[in-house]
């Protein structure tokens, strides 16, 4: 009858009770098991109700018996018939009056409207409020009746089926907030504010402290009033009425309180087993909102707190793709400043041959394809050598070992990547090929740019190194240059992958520089 976004905290029971039934159940089935949890514990109520009425009218409060001959009519007649009569038309009422507001629940998929949740917010105290008419309406038939045969009975009767209806109408509150979670679930799903409903937290206690115990103690009071008042109460008789009203207030008050503190306790448990969830890593997680007092609050609340750590997660994610993981990190970790810091660090550059060529002569969707399928492999190397893709340039591409996340061998670890990726696009079958350089040397990394936006840029001879060594390395015959230099900084067991080849004095230097090719397969 519900569904969220997100996977229930626990979808067996995502209403704090298995007696529900699970989230996917079928709207048909969760229609009859509502129906079913209100009716069965309800009479039952009632019918408990009933009997303790006759019991302590009967057996145990002071005063004259009802079971004379004059009363037969009234003890065997009118007390039976009323009672069935009520609990009939209690039935009847609460099937297809009460529960109208109910017919949108029927369909699940149906919003319901304003008024529809003004109306089955309304549901639970309309149900108790006509059983209380019905208890009391006994009452105001039954005491008079009583009366005229025996005015001492009235008291009796009073008290007898007041502290019945009293009792029994409280449970009842309790149950129909139990039964209708699921709908509650819908209603509060789709309310504009979070208002509480119910008689919240506070109320479900007093009303179980009440019932419990200030309802039994004061009928004591008032049995005991009676006993001062009468002169035929015997010590026996008293002790009777003690004893019942003090079991009554031990079994009644256990059942009120066990029943409110069920309600308060299954939300906290729901939140904390989410919670549990959240400390293992799943941020998909929810808990449906059932219950209208604070701790429906605090459901929501959990909800709108996940919401907006998934939201700051995929922030998160966007961030590390567009600027990459390590640079994000840097940047939420601290606050990130204009300007940079000098380091040693290897530069990889990477460009696809000819791709002016390809511009011309093919879609422009298949030149994104060829693009895409190559920064694949780019990217997956780079970052399995623990480098950083820091710019994609068109055709060509900027990786930076080192920086900002240092590593013991940036050379070697640029160097490897540069032949990891060599292998990998000379395997994979194209109709293009793309030159790499590969540098190392002392650069300048930081933020780059205006206070208001920046980038994560390194700047430096090793990274013009790179680039002139990938714009020579487009007429190699190996695709793949790097210099003395960064082969003499790298560590040995990458060092002897490469060999050392003539001296070239590359583009905008003054200095040769020998260059360095990978070993022969």
């Amino acid at each position: 009858m519900d569904r969220l976004v997100n996977a229930p905290a626990n979808a067996a029971a995502p209403w704090g009770s298995r007696l529900l039934g699970p989230a996917d159940e079928s709207s048909g089935r969760r229609r009859l098991r509502i129906q079913l949890l209100l009716t069965v514990p309800l009479m039952i109520a009632n019918v408990t109700g009933i009997f303790v009425s006759i019991a302590l009218v009967g057996f145990v409060l002071p005063g004259p018996t009802v079971f004379t001959r004059r009363l037969v009519l009234l003890d065997f007649v009118a007390t039976p018939v009323y009672g069935a009569l009520a609990v009939l038309i209690g039935l009847w009422w609460g099937t297809t009056r009460g529960l109208a507001a109910l017919r949108w629940a029927r369909d699940p998929d149906q919003v319901p409207t304003e008024a529809e949740q003004t109306a089955t917010a309304r549901v639970p105290m309309q149900l108790v409020l006509f059983q209380t008419m019905l208890w009391f309406g006994g009452v105001a038939v039954l005491a008079p009746l009583y009366g005229v045969a025996e005015p001492g009975l009235i008291p009796k009767i009073v008290f007898g089926i007041g502290f019945s209806a009293i009792v029994v109408c409280a449970n009842s509150y309790l149950i129909i907030e139990f039964a209708l979670r699921p709908v509650t679930a819908r209603v509060l799903e789709a309310a504009a504010s979070r208002r509480r409903r119910g008689i919240g937290v506070f109320g479900r206690s007093l009303l179980a402290w009440t019932l419990g115990s200030a309802v039994p103690v004061a009928g004591s009071m008032v049995v005991a009033v009676l006993a001062l008042t009468m002169d035929d109460v015997s010590t026996a008789r008293l002790a009777v009425c003690v004893l019942a009203l003090g079991g009554a207030a031990l079994i009644f008050g256990l059942l009120l309180m066990a029943q409110a503190l069920a309600a308060t306790v299954a939300p906290i448990r729901g939140v904390r087993r989410a919670l549990r969830l959240v400390e293992d890593g799943d941020l998909d997680v929810s808990v449906t909102v059932y219950d209208g007092t604070e701790l429906g609050e605090l459901q929501s609340g959990f909800n709108r707190m996940m919401a907006g750590l998934r939201e700051r997660e995929q922030i998160r994610d966007l961030f590390g793709r567009h600027v990459g993981h390590d640079v994000a990190e840097a940047a939420l970790e601290g606050e990130p400043n204009l300007g940079g810091v000098e380091t040693e660090a290897a530069v990889l550059f990477v460009d696809i041959i000819g791709s002016t060529t390809m511009t011309t002569t093919r879609p422009a969707t298949e030149i994104v394809a060829i693009l895409n399928s190559f920064f694949d492999i780019v990217v997956d190397e780079v970052e399995r050598c623990g480098g950083l893709l820091n710019k994609f340039e068109g055709d060509a591409a900027l990786a930076v070992f080192g920086t900002p996340a240092p590593l013991d061998d940036a050379s070697g670890a640029a160097m490897s990547c540069a032949r990891a990726i060599r292998t990998r696009l000379s395997a994979k079958a194209s109709d293009f090929s793309a030159a790499i350089g590969v540098a190392a040397g002392r650069v300048v990394a930081g933020n780059v740019g205006a206070h208001h936006r920046y980038e994560f840029t390194v700047i430096g001879d090793a990274v013009n190194e790179a680039a002139r060594l990938c714009e020579l390395a487009k007429n190699d015959p190996g695709r793949l240059l790097t210099s003395e230099t960064t082969i003499a900084t790298a560590d040995p067991a990458e060092a002897e992958h490469w060999q050392l080849g003539e001296s070239v004095t590359l583009r905008g230097r003054v200095t040769p520089t020998r260059l360095g090719r990978p070993q022969p397969d």
